[in-house]
């Protein structure tokens, strides 16, 4: 990487620190160049890509791409726009704290910012408490050794992985994250006030939550929540729509749909 690139990089990189050290701010999830730049024109400050809607573009499921195609997609969305970009590497692509060390050095060499590392084995079950810190924190010397502020979260998946959650083995599962080196700390699937604040008093790290139609911005960021993204929603409200388009046009030749007229002279405008 050259000196120019790095130079660029590092900027992005601080700009994406200052960011969780300021106000609380929304980091939604582009799938693909376009959806990127239309992201950034609208006035967001930063972008996080996202697994399954990146998964949906390659005609897959959640969990069914490679870190090679997770590298080429975070040189897409880095070289989109001038935001900063921070990838979802699930497991890290393999249970060693070895691999998911790997993914963050590979994501960094791409362009990116920042990126997740998840405490769930795509074998399907979330890993014991010990091992996951362990692979956190090789993430963490990794992420912390490039030269520039690379901003590591970690995720704890229980909310979304186990029938019946338990919060405070999430609590502890962030904290063990937290002292593991994780600078940003992350639960998907927490759905209530009352669990977003229990989360974001027990830690010191910032803490990023998904967005859940249930919750309000200013409910989320009241709770003290410091982040907010949007997973894969983005990207299934504009595949629902041209779905629900369509199924007009084939059931009953309804072409009302297609009047859609998105400005993309402004959008894409340098």
């Amino acid at each position: 990487m050259g000196d120019d690139t790095m130079g660029h990089q590092a900027r992005k990189a601080e700009a994406f620190r200052a960011l969780h050290a300021g106000e609380p701010f929304a980091m939604p999830n582009p799938w693909d160049a376009g959806s990127a730049r239309v992201l950034a024109a609208l006035g967001f400050r930063a972008l996080a890509s996202s697994s399954s809607a990146h998964a949906f573009t390659l005609g897959r499921l959640d969990g069914g791409v490679t870190l090679d195609e997770v590298t080429v997609h975070a040189a897409v969305l880095d070289g989109a726009t001038e935001l900063p970009v921070s990838v979802d590497l699930e497991n890290g692509y393999g249970p060693a704290p070895a691999d998911a060390a790997l993914a963050i050095s590979r994501v960094a060499e791409a362009g990116a910012v920042g990126a997740s590392i998840e405490d769930f084995d795509p074998a399907g079950h979330l890993y014991e408490p010990a091992h996951a810190a362990d692979r956190i924190a090789a993430a963490a010397e990794a992420a912390h050794g490039l030269g520039f502020p690379f901003m590591l979260t970690a995720r704890a998946e229980n909310h979304i992985r186990v029938d019946a959650p338990d919060l405070d083995d999430t609590i502890e599962r962030l904290r063990a994250y937290e002292a593991a080196g994780a600078d940003v700390l992350y639960a998907p699937g927490l759905d209530t006030v009352e669990q977003i604040r229990a989360v974001c008093d027990a830690v010191t790290k910032p803490v990023n939550v998904l967005a859940l139609p249930g919750l309000r911005v200013a409910d989320i960021t009241g709770a003290g929540a410091q982040r907010i993204s949007v997973g894969g929603g983005l990207a299934w409200v504009g595949v629902e729509a041209v779905a629900a388009a369509a199924v007009a046009l084939r059931d009953a030749g309804d072409l009302g749909a297609l009047a859609a007229d998105p400005p993309l002279d402004d959008w894409f405008a340098r």
